[in-house]
């Protein structure tokens, strides 16, 4: 299971179709490595993309905690699903990102792939520079998630 590393601007062409950064592509191993799954994150204004292996993993931890007799588990699910796309790499290590996904969240041409561990986040380059985190309250959140 692949693990990224770092953040990188690319720009889409004309088709918007975007080049997966070299490191990015060197981290995607074993069957069905050029298979992503696209959805909107539920927290930011960016796309998240997962190997599919990592979306089937991560699809597996939801299934085992959703009753799908709770009305507030399938909507969530509902939600949580609306608007994914598969996406595979072809041979130039290209992706395609749908134009709808990308207007969802504000996206033109100019993004930031940026690594988040086992999945890759997709932002408008403009947004991304604008959410970054002073390194006092960066600091002050690690402080807070690692206590004890």
């Amino acid at each position: 299971m692949p693990t990224f590393i770092g953040d990188y601007v690319c720009k889409a062409d004309s088709k918007c179709r975007v080049v997966v950064p070299a490191s990015f592509r060197k981290a995607m191993t074993g069957e069905g490595a050029s298979v992503f799954v696209l959805r909107r994150n539920v927290f930011e204004p960016c796309i998240d993309m997962y190997p599919l292996e990592e979306w089937e993993r991560m699809m597996e931890d939801i299934r085992a905690k959703l009753n799908v007799f709770s009305a507030k588990h399938v909507a969530f699910l509902r939600e949580f699903c609306r608007g994914t796309q598969e996406v595979e790499m072809d041979g130039n290590g290209r992706v395609l990102l749908p134009k709808r996904i990308l207007a969802d969240v504000g996206i033109d041409k100019e993004m930031v792939f940026a690594a988040q561990d086992k999945s890759i986040q997709i932002w408008d380059a403009d947004t991304y520079a604008r959410v970054a985190m002073e390194p006092g309250k960066l600091s002050a959140l690690a402080e807070e998630i690692f206590k004890g």
